[in-house]
């Protein structure tokens, strides 16, 4: 008899929270020697969790959210982490980066890669990168499409060759990457810690940019799959405006969710194969469970193998020689 998925998933969200603020009060005070923890607050569900453990672990006052927007970001993302920490009691510092990101020539070095594809991109049009429809209807593999979109709202979709991707991918982590730099600025002004926000979906498949987002202290969720994590945001009260809202990057102008760019499949099929594969549970069972093929199970499985052994260079550690004699 084999565990349900499912059952694997679920969390006694008391006991979890509890025992991540041991280690979090822990990690920050000893393993750091800090005096408290610096959030980047985004707007999403997993930043307002790890906000709110951060406040449970070490108190309000020993707490910052930094939130950090940029002229492509939505506007309800600023809106509901205002409200979140609000309510909280937790200080917040709003730093917008765009001026930052137009000295880095970010949104230049992308658009001249996007005009490569579609010469008549220009201001005021949007864009997005998304990989194929979802892994439950195809086999197809991780082959980016650029997608435009014009201010009267017409779409055009092309492939993009490497060259072209690499420079939209590499200009867009600046944003990532100038966010890491303020949260530092942030942590060492006060002598905090940076926590980081990522759970076991975006570290453990590489959906974070390096010495970005990726580049943090402590990393309180990372063990945990979206799904629990929602489980946690329902324990700690997060608003239901963040928790039913969809998960995006916040990176790309037309708006592209995590599952379109990413993850090619909603995080309630994703987490439940993914757990059920981890503890040797066949195919047939999960399949079973979520009404789904065997097969379609396995193009679920395959995908995860490639994704992280793709990226497993994100989260190597810095290669360091031995004396030479």
């Amino acid at each position: 008899m084999h565990v349900m998925p499912s059952n694997l998933l679920r969390l006694d969200p008391e006991s979890e929270v509890q025992r991540i603020c041991e280690k979090l009060r822990e990690d920050v005070h000893q393993g750091f020697r800090r005096r408290g923890a610096i959030v980047g607050l985004s707007g999403g569900v997993d930043s307002a969790v790890v906000l709110a453990l951060c406040v449970n672990a070490l108190g309000v006052e020993r707490v910052l959210a930094v939130l950090m927007p940029e002229r492509e970001s939505s506007p309800d993302s600023v809106t509901l982490a205002q409200d979140w920490a609000g309510s909280l009691g937790v200080k917040m510092v709003v730093e917008d980066v765009t001026s930052a990101l137009e000295g880095l020539r970010c949104y230049r070095r992308r658009d001249e890669a996007i005009r490569r594809v579609f010469p008549q991109f220009e201001s005021g049009w949007k864009s997005k990168i998304t990989l194929p429809g979802s892994l439950l209807d195809d086999d197809m593999l991780n082959i980016f499409t650029l997608t435009i979109v014009s201010p009267e709202g017409t779409e055009f979709e092309e492939r993009v060759l490497s060259s072209d991707f690499y420079q939209i991918v590499a200009a867009s982590n600046f944003k990532q990457r100038m966010r890491m730099t303020l949260l530092y600025y942030h942590a060492e002004l006060r002598n905090f810690a940076v926590v980081g926000t990522a759970p076991k979906n975006e570290h453990d498949l590489g959906f974070f940019v390096k010495h970005g987002d990726g580049g943090v202290d402590i990393a309180p969720i990372q063990h945990l799959f979206k799904s629990q994590v929602y489980q946690l945001a329902a324990y700690l009260e997060v608003p239901e405006d963040i928790r039913s809202r969809t998960p995006t990057s916040d990176t790309y102008s037309a708006g592209s969710t995590q599952e379109e760019f990413f993850f090619r499949l909603p995080f309630s099929f994703l987490d439940l194969i993914w757990a059920g594969w981890e503890q040797g549970v066949p195919n047939d069972v999960i399949a079973e469970e979520l009404e789904l093929s065997p097969e379609q199970i396995q193009r679920v499985i395959d995908d995860i193998v490639r994704k992280k052994r793709t990226t497993e260079y994100l989260r190597a550690s810095v290669i360091s020689y031995p004396q030479f004699e």
